[in-house]
């Protein structure tokens, strides 16, 4: 096929490459916000981290990636309340109404080490990685309750606010990719390790406070020749108890997508996108808040440029997201900025030549 001055064919190894970058920065980090989905509104899963070239091939060997994430969320009464639940500061059963808001935000580095190994497994490629997250989170809540425990009426006014800094919960991650063609497929497992830092009594945290497993599949459409490729994710979390709270989070299920064209051989632009919906109810002697079952949307735009480093190659990509129709689940946006390093592609010569492989 022709191409013009700005239509050059990407290199199917370029992207295994990059590929590789992009493993780091598919894994779940933990309880980064004050508010999110389930119990006091947070999940394991954050939503945006899997995305475009989802499931294409990599380069054998280690990549690093660094990942910046800043974010900002608000919500109303029913999230203020559920997260003074999980904190203790309510306890008792009760009728009432609460005029509340809640306020969260969130600076956090990821560090997410990765090996991809030569032999296949299954006859697909196989990669370990562990996304490991230091930051720190602030939460606030100001509100007015009204309402009855038995016979007995109150209105109590409060504003409390916490902040934390230190790790979140480390989150390895196991996974295996087939190619064939443009087609490229992607199966995984993850899951938390509950270490981070964590107070039940506390509006913000950056440990989860109970062990998750999360696993899921991938596909992505790729054309070398092109530049298009479009990518999705679907996941799905099943949440342990939390000792602390005797609180259960439901079921949930995620999906990440991503969208982009190549416009050079290094320069990328594309669109980003998730939907996050729990399936079931939360549960545990400790749930006071009832079903409080949690939905939302992200989209927003995403840029990437890769840089040849000799033997090996940078990644450099900006996205943001901004979320809309939430359910009992603080909403707002957020941008991501990550580099990462993987090897780069072998030299025509080498007696390895994963452009012709096929997991």
């Amino acid at each position: 096929m022709r191409r013009g001055p700005g239509r050059q064919r990407i290199k199917r190894t370029q992207i295994c490459a990059l590929s590789a970058s992009l493993l780091a920065m598919g894994a779940p980090t933990l309880d980064v916000m004050p508010a999110r989905a389930d119990e006091g509104g947070v999940g394991f899963w954050v939503p945006g981290f899997f995305g475009s070239l989802a499931a294409t091939p990599q380069i054998p060997g280690f990549s690093f990636a660094n990942i910046f994430l800043y974010e900002s969320v608000t919500g109303g009464g029913n999230i203020a309340f559920a997260r003074q639940v999980s904190s203790g500061n309510i306890s008792a059963n009760f009728n009432g109404n609460l005029n509340a808001s809640l306020a969260g935000r969130a600076d956090l580095y990821l560090a997410a080490p990765t090996y991809v190994f030569a032999s296949p497994v299954l006859g697909g490629q196989a990669s370990v990685s562990v996304a490991i997250p230091y930051g720190k989170s602030y939460g606030a809540v100001d509100a007015t309750l009204t309402g009855s425990v038995g016979p007995i009426g109150f209105t109590v006014s409060k504003g409390a606010s916490d902040a934390v800094t230190g790790f979140g919960d480390p989150a390895p991650m196991f996974s295996l990719r087939w190619n064939s063609g443009v087609n490229n497929f992607m199966t995984y497992i993850t899951g938390n390790i509950p270490i981070g830092e964590y107070n039940a009594a506390s509006l913000a945290n950056l440990g989860l406070g109970h062990q998750a497993l999360d696993a899921g599949g991938a596909y992505t459409y790729f054309n070398p020749q092109t530049g298009n490729e479009l990518s999705a994710t679907l996941g799905f979390t099943y949440n342990f108890e939390n000792v602390h709270t005797q609180y259960q989070n439901g079921f949930d299920m995620h999906l990440d997508w991503g969208a982009s064209h190549f416009v050079t051989k290094q320069l990328q632009l594309g669109i980003v996108g998730y939907a996050y919906q729990q399936l079931s109810c939360d549960s545990g002697a400790g749930d006071r808040v009832g079903c409080f079952e949690s939905g939302v949307l992200g989209v927003g735009p995403q840029i990437g440029y890769i840089i040849p480093m000799g033997t090996l190659q940078g990644y450099l990509n900006l996205k943001g997201y901004y979320e809309f129709d939430a359910q009992n689940r603080a909403s707002g946006w957020s941008t991501w900025l990550t580099f990462a390093i993987s090897p780069a592609e072998a030299a025509p010569n080498a007696a390895s030549h994963p452009i012709t492989t096929k997991y």
